[in-house]
């Protein structure tokens, strides 16, 4: 991606030199690992080891933490004492915090503009950077969820670690790969502010699990649509797209698709699972939006 130089957001916090533990914490996988037998029995699930899988997969690409939680009936709002420290960071991992910041700005920009054609007014979210674990309004987070978006507080959470794990475990390395995550993470925000979450949220209420599962896929495919929207965007009027970067995106966009998630961890597919959408789909919303740049394109609910 052609990035560098070019306008960072004001939107960023930093809360890495913040440590995070939760009322109770044994200190070895804290809240995350006190729901895991529920998420198992939601899940239908037989080992630990594959729902840690699947929960951080759920934050890959799709990060509606809100959402999650509430699917499992668990209680937001989990109590955290917080202790600073100095930061301590690599140029490596400096360099990342820029980029991340320059992405965050032109995804700014174009909601900004798509908002102000629609005579709407685009209210931007911030984005927060942390490492290990992470208070918000919906719960704490271990860095194990992978990135997510909290309608709550209308923030973004991302530990940057996670771009090392998408490029060694999941085999999906680029700075692309690594802008789609952060494109799809506001996409929910601007599900958030057009209301389409809330509906959503309601409409799952009054569904059993296959139905309320249907409509969190679309949801999601929605918010991957909406990162193809910011692409072709960035593209056309900014020119930041380089040769090879819609294939790393669409790599990205396979890696994580349900059936993919599911062969590895339990060596088959249950669709009525998938909660995020297939790699085939995946790939189909996010080049919908990057060819068309058009978010009226994005109506995934329409489409069964």
């Amino acid at each position: 991606m052609n990035w560098q130089g070019r306008r960072k957001s004001d939107n960023l916090e930093d809360r890495r030199s913040m440590g995070v533990s939760g009322s109770g914490d044994s200190g070895n996988g804290g809240d995350i690992l006190r729901f895991l037998p529920m998420a198992m029995k939601f899940l239908g699930f037989k080992g630990t080891a594959i729902v840690v899988i699947c929960l951080g997969a759920y934050g890959l690409f799709s990060g509606n933490l809100g959402s999650m939680l509430a699917l499992l009936g668990l209680q937001q709002g989990t109590q955290a004492t917080i202790s600073t420290q100095p930061l301590q960071e690599t140029a490596e991992e400096k360099e990342m915090v820029d980029f991340v910041s320059v992405v965050l700005a032109d995804t700014e920009e174009t909601w900004r503009e798509i908002f102000q054609q629609k005579s709407k007014t685009y209210k931007e979210p911030r984005l927060v950077l942390f490492r290990n674990a992470v208070n918000s309004a919906c719960g704490m987070a271990e860095s194990a969820i992978g990135p997510f978006y909290c309608s709550g507080d209308q923030q973004v959470y991302i530990d940057l670690s996670f771009f090392d794990e998408l490029k060694h475990r999941f085999k999906a390395p680029g700075d692309f790969a690594q802008a789609y995550v952060i494109a799809h993470e506001v996409g929910h925000h601007v599900q958030t502010l057009l209301g389409i979450s809330s509906k959503v949220h309601a409409a799952r209420k009054q569904m059993n699990k296959t139905e309320a599962n249907k409509i969190l896929v679309q949801q999601e495919l929605q918010a991957d649509c909406f990162a193809g929207v910011w692409a072709y965007h960035a593209n056309q009027s900014r020119q930041m797209l380089e040769a090879g970067d819609v294939e790393e995106g669409l790599a990205a966009a396979s890696a994580v698709g349900d059936d993919t998630l599911q062969k590895q961890a339990q060596g088959y597919v249950t669709p009525d699972s998938f909660t995020h959408g297939s790699a085939a789909q995946r790939m189909q919303w996010f080049k919908t939006g990057l060819q068309s740049g058009d978010m009226d394109k994005c109506n995934t609910f329409s489409k069964g």
